[in-house]
């Protein structure tokens, strides 16, 4: 049967965010069963929940993959984006807050403000997405509603604004403020009957209700003139404000549900459905080369394919919005990266793993396409010679990295294809190989993001891999000026070898002032394929060396020399080099001998030349509720963190410190240990810094017995 077509107008698209075990997955669960799509409700224990489908995720009962969720109700139609809680998982949230219109912050209101939380808000914030919040599990004895909603404010604002309040313990009652009613749901199904409000919450109900009129008449002026002229406001104009306001993020509602117990679930889908914005309302989208555009189903057809994922039994899914126009089956597209032609093949809406075949989808709506051929996540699908091109999603740096290979020698040929396949589905995965330490990185948010890479190579690829230690990219550079000589002297009947070479070096500290013995003929300033700046300088006078013949197998020998430094054997960086005399020989000389004599004089400079280790220091941000942060600072402390700083971010503290990369390996599992998960943290490379000299012997002492192995 296929889905029925809905218009933009009709459409609203909404992720559910929030930290790990708030709820998200049981109350897209409960959508879904009070509209009839299920016939009944799934449990994560039981691993049978619509959304949390994948062997993982069923395996670990959590969400591991943002899941697509649709429902069809009073003539609109509600695409339920499920995001995972979980921190390594970011950048499934990321990619699902850039294709949805609203989101919603689900809190387990015995919880309330998490890392999570915090994590997502600064993503809805970012793409400046209207945005309400959901105290879940409210049915808990311990929960305290008041001291929750006061949580809220004080982190997102007075803009948080009350909708419902708890109407009693076990009651299975919502009392609303917007309604002026208290709302009694049916146990098992959910259905719902208004009532008129007991009166031991008559006096507060009244109270939050004058207060939700003023937040909204605050944030419209012709409300506040109706308000003025009648001292209230009816509830369609209340409800036509809230929308205006949340359009604008001025206003958050909050609401309650108790997805389990099937409470306050259908009241929030007709919120969603009323009052959330539907695409055409959005403000129009920005495209990568500064245009805009807008939902209208008769423009030019315009799709963005947010995400890419692999089913067993059919192949590839590419789950898209469309931003414009309307796509059909056997279309031909153009995709707007690499200018491969698409050709479309059947449409689908989508419901976890059940699929629903649809003629078109029109701007707005958000659906799935199998069996692309050459298009990936992050990419835009358009009319061929259209210049449209949605700004691809940026995703965070990678907060845990390890070095990967293959438990069995000779697969590292499946291993390359399957982390390649992984990254396209997974931007935030992150591949990296490093040439000059011959290793093989994989970045992402966390140990557990590189463990359900592990579980998927194993699973789909059939290679089996392992993390180890990574090696730290050391630098080694000089904090003296020192000369040496070298000659270069080969003679083995025939043609024989010579070259000689006198050299100086120096760390690069602004304009090279010559001494009095040296000329300088001319400079050359180079930039490393490992980013380190060299300047060579040719100081020979009187023709003793031919430099125009033999000045480039100079610089290689000095290059080949810098690759694998005299100290560690790591790339050298910030050092000049001046070439200033020497010798040849009319027969003799040649590129080979005076490569080989560049590279040896270089070395025996470099180690006369004060040398020294350098290290990569990172930048850090490291987020935490403040009962954590005498033990988050101890331990920055052990790691040689020089920390700059502590202040309030709401509910949370943020200390910001530097620390050297070779003190951040699994900090992020580290982190959460300390602060029972609820701690996260951020960093970013700052620049390189020479290390204390124990540590400097410690890495030289270790790179001689890699060496004698």
């Amino acid at each position: 049967m296929l889905m029925k077509i809905y218009d933009a107008d009709h459409i609203r698209n909404v992720v559910l965010v929030g930290h790990q075990g708030s709820g998200k997955t049981m109350l897209a669960e409960a959508m879904l069963f009070n509209t009839g799509a299920i016939g009944r409700l799934g449990s994560i224990e039981e691993g049978n929940t619509v959304s949390d489908y994948h062997p993982s995720e069923v395996e670990r009962q959590m969400s591991v993959f943002s899941s697509l969720l649709h429902i069809e109700r009073d003539g609109h139609k509600i695409n339920v984006l499920d995001a995972p809680g979980y921190p390594d998982f970011a950048g499934e949230v990321i990619t699902s807050m850039k294709v949805a219109d609203s989101a919603v912050f689900v809190l387990h209101a015995m919880e309330g403000v998490q890392v999570g939380t915090e994590l997502a808000w600064g993503y809805g914030a970012g793409a400046n997405i209207p945005s309400m919040f959901v105290l879940n599990q409210l049915d808990r004895g311990e929960t305290d509603f008041r001291a929750l909603v006061a949580q809220i404010q004080e982190r997102f604002g007075r803009g948080a604004t009350v909708i419902q309040l708890p109407g009693g313990a076990g009651s299975r009652s919502i009392i609303d403020v917007l309604l002026m009613k208290q709302l009694y749901f049916e146990e098992g199904t959910g259905k719902v009957t208004a009532k008129e409000i007991e009166d031991a919450f008559k006096e507060e109900a009244e109270e939050l209700h004058n207060a939700l009129i003023e937040d909204i008449a605050e944030n419209d002026e012709s409300l506040m003139e109706l308000y003025f002229e009648k001292g209230t406001l009816s509830e369609e104009e209340m409800r036509k404000g809230l929308h205006e306001a949340m359009l604008k993020r001025q206003l958050f509602p909050i609401f309650l549900t108790s997805a389990t117990e099937n409470v306050g679930v259908s009241r929030l889908m007709d919120f969603i459905s009323n009052v959330c914005p539907s695409p055409s309302e959005m403000p129009p989208v920005e495209l990568e080369k500064g245009d805009t555009i807008t939902a209208d189903p008769a423009g030019s057809p315009v799709a963005f394919v947010y995400r890419t994922m692999s089913e067993a039994h059919v192949g590839e899914y590419s789950f898209f919005r469309v931003y414009s126009g309307t796509l059909e089956q056997g279309m031909d597209l153009e995709n707007a990266h690499s200018g491969s032609s698409e050709r479309l093949g059947q449409i689908y809406g989508i419901n976890g793993h059940e699929r629903e075949p649809v003629t078109k989808m029109v701007a707005g709506d958000i659906g799935a396409l199998v069996k692309l051929k050459n298009t990936h996540a992050n990419e835009t699908l358009r009319k061929k010679g259209d210049k449209h091109e949605i700004k691809p999603i940026v995703f965070p740096q990678p907060r845990y990295t390890s070095a990967i290979r293959t438990v069995t020698q000779g697969e590292e040929e499946k291993l390359a294809q399957g982390l390649h396949a992984l990254s396209n589905e997974d931007p935030s995965l992150i591949l990296l190989h490093d040439p000059h330490l011959n290793q093989l990185l994989l970045g992402g948010q966390g140990e557990m993001h590189l463990m359900i890479a592990k579980y998927r190579l194993a699973n789909r690829f059939n290679v089996e891999v392992e993390y180890i230690k990574p090696k730290i990219s050391y630098r080694e550079t000089i904090q003296g000026q020192a000369r040496a000589s070298y000659r270069h002297k080969k003679q083995s009947g025939g043609a024989g070898q010579f070259a000689d070479i006198s050299m100086m070096v120096e760390p690069i500290n602004g304009e090279f002032k010559p001494p009095a013995d040296i000329n300088v003929r001319s400079v050359n300033k180079f930039t490393t394929d490992w980013g380190a700046e060299i300047e060579f300088i040719d100081g020979i006078v009187g023709g003793v060396i031919d430099m125009r013949r033999f000045s480039g197998s100079i610089q290689k020998g000095v290059f080949e020399a810098m690759q694998q430094g005299p100290i560690a054997g790591y790339p050298v960086g910030a050092v000049r080099i001046v070439v200033y005399d020497g010798g040849m020989h009319p027969v003799d000389s040649n590129d080979a001998a005076f490569k080989s004599a560049g590279r040896m004089c270089f070395r025996d400079a470099f180690k006369k030349a004060v040398p020294v280790l350098l290290e990569p220091i990172h930048e850090i941000e490291v987020l935490a509720p403040e009962a954590y942060t005498g033990e988050i600072m101890s331990d920055l402390n052990q790691r040689r963190a020089r920390i700059h700083g502590i202040e309030a971010e709401g509910v949370l503290q943020k200390i910001k410190a530097q620390v050297p990369e070779a003190e951040l390996y699994q900090y992020s599992t580290a982190l959460r240990s300390m602060t029972q998960g609820r701690g996260l943290h951020t960093a970013k490379l700052l620049g390189y810094e020479a290390m204390p000299r124990h540590v400097q012997e410690q890495v030289q002492k270790e790179a001689e017995e890699m060496v004698e192995a």
